[in-house]
């Protein structure tokens, strides 16, 4: 058992700050409880109740400057750990908490919320089942060092703290041209993450606050706080870059949290009657062993070799038009007009220099894998298609080269 999925036991002799006040309220709770309940066996009962407060579920926080994707990160936590997800907003309109009611008034009016009020917001939504069952992610919280302190004065305390860094200029960019589904509160991009669909396009609203100016001072007072907040996670901190695709962002949350959110995925009844596939996972060989650890052996491994010109020709030449949304490449599907090709954006992803450092991180990882995996299938992935497919579909119905126990 690694140290993300041990419990988290703390002497007696040497409590956290704020322990004392959570044991406390802890065992209230439980005394009210076995009042309540009056079980003929007090102890499995209390063992239960404990278990509930249990410390494997997740408990995340996701910090990061505007723009930098943490609600996006914070969903896709959410989804796949099913578990509970806060934020500012849906904590002030909790109908149900008389506190949510004074904070909303303040959120309303565009005025700050105390700390003490919004901390207090947090502790009410915690001690609710799905959270206490299930986990939770808090989204963009702490914000500031007084936040924090007051959030760990009541023994609140995430597993995972992630931070998301990326250059002011890059995040302007990208506040520029967000776009939000009032329908679902998707968030999508006109450059980088624009919709298919008509319909959802056709509905897409600016949000309000997304200027340059006021982007700059929302960065200028992010960092301002957030170098007093990361000193307050010395050991469960991660800083990860978003200035690259989410799904690469994805996978560098900690390994323990992943195989946390693939586990949850791969134990699903659909996966265990029908099977699974794993596309770019594992991306090393520490994430390899971690899933052979879990119980995870595929009993098949593909391998698809393309040569690094190819790649560079198909990911450097891709181009978007960010008024309909439309993906051009300027080799296999050019774009119809000059005008057209004159307004045509390329996503920062596919630049030639972060082209070269992701495939210089894979080639590094790649050699292991292969090793490990010696009966893997290797495709030239540098054909069309169709031809790729039927490789691989033939490794799959070929029978396996031992028995799989």
């Amino acid at each position: 058992m690694d140290s993300a999925s041990a419990p988290h036991r703390i002497p007696p002799e040497m409590p956290q700050y704020g322990e004392e006040n959570h044991i406390f309220e802890l065992m209230q709770n439980m005394l009210e409880q076995l009042l309540i309940h009056q079980p003929e066996d007090p102890i499995p009962f209390m063992i239960q109740h404990l278990h509930k407060d249990n410390d494997n579920v997740p408990r995340i926080v996701i910090l990061g400057p505007p723009a930098s994707g943490k609600t996006t990160i914070a969903m896709w936590l959410c989804k796949h750990l099913n578990s509970s997800l806060l934020t500012l907003e849906n904590l002030v309109l909790n109908e149900f908490s008389l506190t949510a009611t004074k904070a909303k008034r303040l959120y309303l009016q565009r005025k700050t919320i105390p700390s003490a009020l919004l901390v207090q917001l947090i502790q009410e939504r915690l001690a609710e089942e799905d959270c206490v069952k299930r986990g939770w992610i808090l989204d963009g919280i702490p914000e500031t060092r007084e936040q924090a302190l007051r959030i760990q004065t009541l023994g609140i305390t995430p597993r995972h703290v992630i931070v998301l860094s990326a250059p002011d200029t890059v995040l302007i960019e990208r506040n520029l041209g967000k776009r939000i589904d009032p329908q679902t509160g998707e968030i999508y991009h006109t450059t980088f993450d624009w919709p298919p669909e008509s319909e959802i396009q056709n509905r897409l609203m600016v949000p309000e606050d997304i200027s340059e100016l006021e982007t700059a001072q929302k960065l200028l007072e992010y960092h301002r706080n957030i170098v007093r907040v990361i000193p307050s996670y010395p050991k469960i901190l991660k800083v990860i870059s978003a200035d690259q695709p989410c799904v690469d962002v994805f996978y560098q949350v900690p390994d323990s949290l992943l195989m946390k959110v693939l586990s949850q995925r791969l134990d699903q009844q659909d996966c265990i009657q029908k099977g699974w596939v794993l596309h770019g996972v594992p991306r090393d060989l520490d994430q390899a062993h971690l899933l052979n650890s879990l119980g995870y052996n595929p009993n098949r491994v593909f391998f698809l070799n393309v040569p690094f010109d190819s790649i560079m020709e198909r990911l450097t030449l891709r181009r978007i038009d960010p008024v309909t949304g439309e993906r051009y490449h300027l080799m296999y599907k050019p774009p119809p007009t000059m005008e057209i090709q004159a307004r045509l954006l390329q996503n920062p992803k596919d630049a030639e220099e972060q082209v070269k450092l992701k495939m210089d991180l894979f080639y590094r990882n790649s050699a292991d894998l292969e090793q490990l995996y010696g009966s893997a299938i290797t495709v030239n992935g540098d054909q069309d298609p169709y031809t790729v497919f039927e490789y691989i579909e033939s490794g799959i119905i070929n029978p396996l080269p031992k028995k799989i126990p």
